[in-house]
């Protein structure tokens, strides 16, 4: 890599860059081929100028960048002057892109991939790809860089030493409180993605289920409206309406206290006795999840067993 007032690089595939350099304060660098294989390219979640000059050089020295969006990557290309071939690769496409992209790597061409924001693979559908590419036996590389889940995890004034990222809820209130339920049961820091027109129901569900933790709302992280507030889920939940929810939200719940007290075994008999009496097993088990504060597959294995000693009991009378 190193500055030059121009240069070229014409590659038989007609979908290669004719130009392979990057625009930076004001100099044009010249960038390497990239080594042919699949570059996995982590790009900024706000800021654009969070880039690393080696996501330049190699969004610059690949034949195709793959995308879920060419508008937005675009905007990144252009600002710093990049002319690789965009393509479009996302959750509704990505079954038939995926062959198209391995018939590529084959004819020995180097493709990066990139998401929207952040760290590809997070919450987006190129773990499949990657898998597929290295059964085929090509390259992968990838390439560190800015992380909405690592950033918020820093800003929250939460512990840090264990987390456990889990992506979006269920949009549904019923299925988001059950996982709700079992998430608050890992004897970690949570983080969570929620988009802006959901995430009111959301503090209020977990209000519900772990009111009294510490929080952060992390709210369009590195941009000129950056948001962070840091309280209880309680607090946070009830202030919800006021929010501002334009923007991308990151949620991040501390761990449990360390003082959580777990359902007595034989106090966990008797719910799930009562409730099987009523109910299902599946019915029963959901029940004492909610406040027992025991792993579900516990609960599961133990609903089975009283069920049993039911039927049994009731067999003999």
């Amino acid at each position: 890599m190193h500055v030059t007032p121009g240069s070229s690089d014409t590659q038989s595939d007609p979908t290669a860059p004719k130009q392979r350099s990057f625009a930076i304060a004001g100099q044009l660098v010249s960038a390497s081929r990239a080594v042919p294989g699949l570059h996995l390219v982590a790009t900024p979640i706000g800021n654009l100028g969070d880039i690393t000059l080696r996501a330049l050089e190699t969004l610059a020295g690949v034949d195709i960048i793959a995308c879920e969006d060419t508008r937005i990557t675009r905007r990144l290309t252009e600002r710093y002057n990049i002319h690789a071939s965009l393509k479009q690769y996302h959750e509704h496409n990505a079954a038939q892109a995926r062959p198209k992209i391995l018939e590529k790597l084959a004819q020995g061409c180097s493709i990066a991939l990139v998401s929207d924001a952040g760290t590809p693979l997070i919450s987006d559908p190129g773990f499949k790809l990657v898998r597929e590419v290295t059964a085929a036996g090509f390259n992968v590389f990838a390439l560190p860089g800015p992380s909405s889940v690592l950033t918020a995890l820093a800003v929250a004034a939460l512990p840090t030493d264990r987390f456990f990222f889990e992506g979006f809820l269920p949009s549904k209130q019923m299925a988001r409180r059950a996982r709700l339920a079992e998430l608050s049961r890992i004897d970690a820091t949570l983080v969570l993605f929620e988009s802006g027109n959901r995430v009111e129901d959301t503090l209020q569900d977990m209000a519900q289920v772990m009111g009294t933790r510490d929080a952060a709302i992390c709210r369009e992280l590195t941009k000129l409206h950056e948001e962070v507030r840091r309280a209880p889920v309680a607090e946070l939940a009830a202030s919800a309406g006021a929010l501002e929810t334009r923007g991308e939200f990151v949620l991040v719940i501390g761990p449990p206290a360390a003082d959580a007290q777990l359902m007595a075994a034989q106090d966990l008999d008797d719910l799930l006795r009562s409730a099987l009496q009523q109910g299902s097993v599946k019915d029963a088990v959901a029940q004492a999840v909610e406040v027992s504060g025991r792993h579900r597959r516990e609960i599961y294995a133990r609903a089975l067993e009283l069920a049993k000693q039911g039927a049994s009991d009731h067999g003999e009378e």
